[in-house]
């Protein structure tokens, strides 16, 4: 272990599958305390439970982050547990239809938005009193849809730009607390997510590998190495960036 995250407690939303799951592991070999939310019990439960027969020291809390009192549930719980919190990756998001913007409905737009950027706002809203004492690092999964538009997922690529906005926001009015927030942006990346999107249109995968100039679709682990750095000391000089884990597509 090389303790790149020891003696911190990270939260870690989203966290039972893909690059949620994925950053758990990581968090856990770095030698953080873990606190993992997500609204699958199943999956969750079973992510702590790898994690502690690993080793870990870890709890689940169902959670789902469009509602205030399951977010704060999910930080008393962390702060009962731990006593503290360092650093958390607000990860926690789902896709939607895709469509053009006049056909999605009012529901559709409810969704995705109370999911993918209150779901982020919440978060922040009941992580940071935690760290205004000492400080911390906070990490939002924007996407590189929060970056550049999208013809199919507007209402997500609506989502994601509001996750990197926030962020940039919440680096400069929180710079003076010493509580570092960024975000990044992955591409096309091997989770459930895409697995659904390609079962519905299996070319896709050759035009989402084709894409990226390095021809590959990445690793959840992957986004998850950037992550625990951003959550990291090594990265103590950043705040307020973007960054992108997309195999060079947003760079074209």
């Amino acid at each position: 272990m090389s303790g790149m995250l020891e003696n911190k407690v990270a939260v870690i939303t989203g966290g039972a599958s893909g690059i949620g799951r994925a950053t758990a592991n990581v968090f856990a070999r770095e030698g953080a305390r873990i606190a993992i939310g997500d609204t699958d019990t199943v999956l969750g439960e079973e992510a702590a439970h790898c994690l502690s027969a690993a080793g870990a020291n870890v709890r689940f809390v169902r959670t789902d982050v469009s509602k205030s009192s399951d977010v704060d549930a999910l930080m008393r719980a962390t702060i009962s547990a731990f006593g503290q919190l360092d650093c958390a990756f607000n990860n926690a998001g789902i896709f939607g239809p895709s469509a053009l913007l006049a056909d999605f409905s009012e529901a559709d737009w409810d969704q995705i938005i109370g999911i993918n950027l209150k779901g982020v706002w919440l978060c922040m809203k009941f992580e940071i009193p935690h760290m205004l004492e000492k400080g911390g690092a906070i990490v939002n999964a924007s996407s590189v849809s929060g970056l550049v538009g999208s013809k199919s997922s507007p209402l997500y690529a609506a989502s994601k730009h509001g996750v990197t906005g926030l962020t940039r926001t919440a680096a400069l009015q929180y710079a003076a607390h010493k509580i570092r927030v960024n975000c990044t942006c992955p591409g096309a990346i091997e989770t459930p997510m895409l697995e659904h999107i390609f079962s519905h249109n299996p070319a896709n995968r050759d035009k989402y590998t084709a894409a990226a100039p390095l021809g590959r679709l990445a690793r959840p682990e992957e986004v998850a190495e950037a992550v625990a750095w951003l959550c990291s000391d090594a990265s103590s000089y950043i705040t307020g960036v973007a960054l992108p884990v997309d195999g060079g597509w947003v760079a074209q």
